[in-house]
């Protein structure tokens, strides 16, 4: 008989946040977001999703993020649920909540006696983030027009 899985630390804190997000969103952000959500065809629509996704990735957490756009961007086809997939998994990386996995690596990181203070990650990531986003969604945007939807 296997044990059942800690629930300790960063899984616990996932699950949480799961459950609080669904509450938000059953109060209404699915509509909001659907208000802001650019759609349409083109470029700038693709980079419109993936930062939207980033910025929401960063507020409540990159999985309850992916829960919430995927089902809103799924009818505009197969470019904005990638947009949204690229923003959650490469916008993470502006605030240490962004994800659950940089949260696991900080409390890592801190056992072994490093610290890497908020501001500095930050700073790092303000210029991490949009030097990857912007290009990764240039590729896809350009992939979907050399081979089609």
């Amino acid at each position: 008989m296997t044990a059942a899985p800690d629930l300790d630390g960063g899984a616990a804190e996932g699950l949480a946040l799961g459950v609080v997000v669904r509450a938000v969103v059953d109060q209404g952000l699915a509509d909001a977001l659907r208000r802001v959500l650019p759609d349409g065809p083109g470029l700038f629509t693709l980079l419109g999703v993936a930062a939207l996704a980033a910025v929401l990735a960063n507020l409540i957490n990159n999985l309850p993020a992916v829960l919430v756009l995927v089902p809103l961007t799924a009818g505009a086809g197969p470019g904005a649920v990638l947009a949204v997939l690229l923003g959650v998994n490469i916008g993470p990386n502006l605030t240490y909540a962004g994800s659950l996995a940089t949260l696991l690596w900080r409390r890592i990181v801190q056992e072994h006696g490093h610290r890497v203070g908020v501001g500095e990650f930050t700073r790092l990531g303000l210029l991490a983030v949009p030097a990857a986003l912007v290009p990764a969604v240039v590729a896809l945007w350009l992939s979907l027009t050399v081979v089609g939807t």
